[in-house]
């Protein structure tokens, strides 16, 4: 078994930037990690994933907006989103993939620098 640990609320000023921290206790180098909100009474809304060698895969629509990071040393992935609005107003699940990393499947994926 695993755990993703993250905070239970964040308050945002409009314009502001979030910052969601999700330590895991797992290797975030053998593990895809994403990230997917959801706004109250909406469909859950894919964001974008860390594959476990550290390339990025954002949503098209919300890759100026968010940006994922990692931190291999204490495995903690974290959600950054610029210019904040009461729109963006929603759940924030950290989320990993449940096999063993095996990236063959990044071909399907854009690669985002």
């Amino acid at each position: 078994s695993y755990e993703l640990t993250q905070p239970e609320s964040l308050t945002v000023r409009p314009d502001a930037t979030l910052t969601i921290n999700c330590k895991v206790s797992y290797s975030v180098t053998s593990y895809n990690t994403g990230w997917i909100r959801q706004p109250a009474g909406k469909a859950l809304e894919w964001i974008g994933v860390i594959w476990s060698d550290g390339d990025l895969y954002y949503k098209d629509s919300l890759k100026s907006k968010f940006s994922i990071s990692r931190d291999t040393s204490s495995n903690t992935i974290t959600l950054q989103g610029k210019n904040m609005q009461t729109e963006d107003t929603a759940v924030y699940y950290c989320a990993r993939e449940r096999a063993h990393s095996d990236t063959k499947h990044k071909q399907f994926f854009p690669k985002t620098s």
